[in-house]
């Protein structure tokens, strides 16, 4: 391949020979240190414009919080001006909203369904439930912080938030996804060891397959 990149002597119209260079792509042979940060910078700024007005909903109702996320979806509150769609699949969401209580065998069921998701995704954890166990903080079959076993982006606390509370919430959140702050999914790649441990210290029945790159 090198030997046909040399030069060639090609011979003009007039019989005068003389030599040509090969063409050549620059951008492709030079290496990656080379490349002009602005131009990544631009890229990448570009992407996260992108993914903060696509959110695509996969919402895990477990109490009261899925209730406030139906009337998103009236002509009142309208959510998909925003941008906001909702989805049947992990494999069609990038925002997994979990809202209310989280039992241990809920748990398991989201840990699930946010490995299913594709890259990348958010979390958000909506409700005092998420944050703290709220109304079930002392109960033996609850667990207390969403964030010691899956990233969450963002918080919406209140029990219930309202729509109107959920609605500045996918603000901060498209905020956060444009700064190129939302880095919950690679955390949790950075930091599997940490939530894989946390995650089998209480689900005892544990027979999913283990996520993996």
């Amino acid at each position: 391949m090198r030997d046909e990149l040399q030069k060639r002597v090609v011979k003009g119209p007039d019989g005068v020979e003389f030599e040509v260079e090969p063409l050549k792509d620059y951008y492709c042979e030079a290496p990656p240190a080379e490349h002009p940060p602005a131009y990544l910078k631009i890229v990448e700024d570009l992407f996260n414009w992108a993914r903060s007005q696509s959110l695509w909903i996969l919402g895990f109702g477990t109490g009261c919080g899925a209730i406030e996320m139906r009337p998103l979806m009236t002509p009142r509150f309208d959510a998909y001006r925003y941008g906001v769609q909702w989805r049947p699949t992990p494999r069609q969401s990038n925002l997994f909203i979990i809202s209310g209580y989280l039992s241990v065998k809920t748990l398991k069921r989201v840990i699930r369904s946010y490995e299913q998701m594709q890259n990348p995704k958010y979390v958000v954890g909506l409700g005092s439930c998420t944050i703290n166990g709220g109304m079930y903080w002392d109960s033996y079959n609850t667990i207390k912080r969403l964030d010691d076993y899956l990233p969450v982006d963002l918080y919406i606390a209140g029990c219930m938030p309202r729509p109107e509370a959920l609605l500045a919430g996918f603000e901060t959140l498209k905020h956060i996804i444009r700064e190129g702050k939302a880095e919950g999914a690679n955390l949790y790649a950075r930091n599997f060891d940490w939530y894989k441990a946390n995650q089998k210290k209480v689900i005892h029945d544990w027979d999913m397959p283990d996520y993996n790159w």
